[in-house]
């Protein structure tokens, strides 16, 4: 029987509990910090955007952002809050400037929502508003004021200061991932022409806007099939090119600055335009996939009053270019179709590169038609006939949020996948189950995804035929045993990413499952050690002498300690791929013809010794 309900049913929550009751409305996901979009990454972006916001109306030039393990600092040389506003500028909802579009116009605050965030779900959370030579300090713990100072006289140039670290209470045993922070500065100051960002020590600036942009994250600059064609007018600014050797579209999306990786309006409106151009100007009715097969793209816009699908503002949702306006539609296909169709008609050379390219495209699709149709008559059988994967319950239609709590789980041989499927969370944790060792795939043509049934059928699980759009995942993750063979499993399977999706491996979307390998236990305690050195330590911890258990191999763990690893507590390490490096450079150093290297690595990075295997630490799995 329910319990009644009655006016006692119904309760209030001031600003600080309901962010710390429900930090997915205000953040997303929350994470330890091994993904990209995990919590902690919001909140440093959260702040910096207000610094963001304070530039583009032509206040403070410089943003200083340090990073000392747990703490984050952060300093623009903006206005600097009223100093007699401060209190309710970090603690009230719905309390803020971003509402008057005289003061903030085209901003990417917009409720006055995220300074408020990044109080209540820190453990501690120092302001300081410095203004005409005067200077206001407030002071939190988990949004609770602590120390509200006097206004008092200082030296300083005008400008905000915030301090902040994350609340272990909600995002756990958190670590901020270096090259993770930089990617979102980076694209600050590649989206803010004269903006200069000192991270750490390390200063960050960009000339040349968007194309600046794609010229770091295309790996190895050789694979461009054309200069970058680069367009700027009034609030859209363009860049894209055709790459030779990805498959696949890539796309960097933002507005008003903010980073929309699910596009939205803006994005879809440049897609569809740039085909319709294109087919314009060549008189020919391209299929759209030829023309953007391979592309890489960059599009941002400025709008007034931008609408989200969501506070974390991963897409856009605005059909207009400010309440009344012109629509974004018109707007950014009037800017492409004149500028491409005029820069083609300029640059004879990029315009026969292109066409070359979605003629190349062509001929792969037609090549690949009939291969296309078994493939997914072979998909179908296999779902009908064999439990290849184990889906999980959350996919496609749900909400964002929800969905980047996805996981796809990859292993190999019956036991791990067995294992992993009996201990999982069935509502967000799918596996997906290898038979043997996967192709190598180096060198080889997007043919061979459709011929071999391991990769036709994870591509069919991953739902990334047409493009990362549809991914059915948000975390890929490779769970191999801890061995010669689980190691040169994870290289075979990166290089399928690689090869042909390298674009889900950019985004932060593949990781490497952590498992123990060892379970030092005691009539009182258990322990397990994911190294060497955990375990002397558990061992000297349980004296004297412990029951001490090797794990060989992810079969010999059973699903009630597995759910111990794959739970709240998992721990996963992302796969990073350095914008530094060629692409084709990391794949034939890892999957290319030097055999002795590639086996020199694996077995550098185990460490054998003794029979005792010890996991690589994160920089070892880093792709470099």
């Amino acid at each position: 029987m329910s319990e009644n309900y009655t006016e006692e049913s119904i309760r209030s929550l001031d600003w600080k509990e309901h962010i710390r009751l429900r930090p997915g409305m205000y953040i997303g996901k929350l994470g330890d910090g091994a993904s990209p979009d995990d919590g902690i990454y919001v909140l440093i972006k959260e702040i910096i955007d207000n610094s963001i916001d304070e530039y583009v109306m032509g206040f403070g030039h410089t943003i200083e952002i340090d990073i000392d393990e747990q703490k984050v600092r952060i300093r623009d040389y903006g206005r600097g809050m009223p100093l007699g506003k401060v209190t309710d500028c970090v603690s009230k909802i719905n309390t803020g400037a971003k509402y008057d579009s005289r003061v903030f116009k085209k901003a990417v605050g917009l409720n006055g929502v995220g300074s408020k965030a990044v109080n209540a779900m820190s453990a501690r959370f120092k302001v300081t508003s410095i203004r005409e030579d005067k200077c206001k300090i407030v002071e939190y713990q988990q949004g609770e004021l602590t120390a509200d100072h006097d206004i008092m006289t200082c030296d300083e140039p005008s400008g905000t200061k915030v301090s902040f670290v994350p609340d272990h209470e909600i995002f756990g045993n958190f670590y901020f991932i270096p090259e993770y922070v930089e990617k979102l500065l980076w694209n600050y100051v590649f989206l803010n022409s004269g903006l200069t960002i000192i991270f750490n020590g390390e200063k960050m600036q960009a000339k040349n806007g968007l194309k600046d942009l794609l010229e770091k994250n295309i790996n190895g600059n050789g694979n461009v099939l054309y200069p970058i064609i680069h367009i700027k007018e009034n609030d859209l600014e363009f860049a894209f090119t055709h790459s030779s050797k990805q498959y696949g579209e890539e796309y960097y999306s933002f507005v008003n600055g903010q980073h929309t990786p699910l596009g939205g309006t803006h994005q879809q409106t440049f897609r569809e335009s740039i085909v319709r151009t294109i087919r314009d100007f060549y008189g020919k009715d391209f299929e759209t996939s030829d023309i953007h097969q391979s592309i890489l793209a960059a599009v941002s816009i400025k709008i007034v009053e931008p609408v989200f699908e969501s506070q974390t503002k991963t897409k856009l949702g605005s059909q207009h270019m400010e309440p009344g306006g012109q629509t974004i539609r018109n707007y950014v296909s009037d800017i492409v179709k004149r500028n491409l169709d005029n820069y083609l008609h300029k640059t004879p050379n990029t315009a026969e590169a292109l066409l070359r390219r979605i003629q190349q495209s062509e001929k792969e699709r037609k090549e690949l038609a009939g291969i296309k149709k078994l493939a997914r008559e072979s998909v179908k059988k296999a779902s009908l006939h064999n439990k290849k994967l184990r889906d999980c319950r959350v996919h496609l239609n749900t909400n964002h949020e929800k969905r980047l709590e996805t996981t796809l789980f990859i292993t190999e041989g019956d036991s791990a996948s067995g294992s992993i499927t009996k201990s999982r969370n069935v509502n967000t944790q799918a596996v997906f189950s290898l038979k043997g060792k996967p192709l190598n795939s180096y060198g080889l043509s997007k043919k061979i995804v459709y011929e071999n049934d391991e990769f036709n059928l994870l591509q069919a699980a991953l739902n990334i035929e047409d493009g990362m759009e549809g991914l059915r995942y948000n975390n890929i993750v490779v769970a191999t045993d801890a061995d010669v063979d689980g190691m040169h499993i994870r290289l075979l399977l990166l290089t399928f990413f690689l090869q042909f999706y390298p674009d889900m491996v950019k985004a932060g979307h593949v990781y490497i499952l952590q498992t123990p390998l060892f379970r030092v236990r005691n009539k009182k305690e258990t322990i397990y050690c994911y190294s060497e050195e955990e375990r002397i330590k558990a061992i000297k911890k349980l004296n004297p002498k412990p029951e001490i258990t090797r794990f060989k191999g992810l079969g010999e763990i059973s699903p009630d300690e597995f759910k111990h690893f794959i739970g709240p507590t998992i721990r996963l390490d992302p796969v990073l791929l350095k914008t530094s490096s060629s692409l084709q450079e990391t794949l034939a150093f890892y999957m290319g013809k030097n055999t002795p290297d590639r086996q020199n690595f694996i077995i550098d990075n185990l460490r054998i010794e003794e029979d005792v295997v010890e996991e690589p630490e994160i920089e070892d799995v880093k792709v470099a």
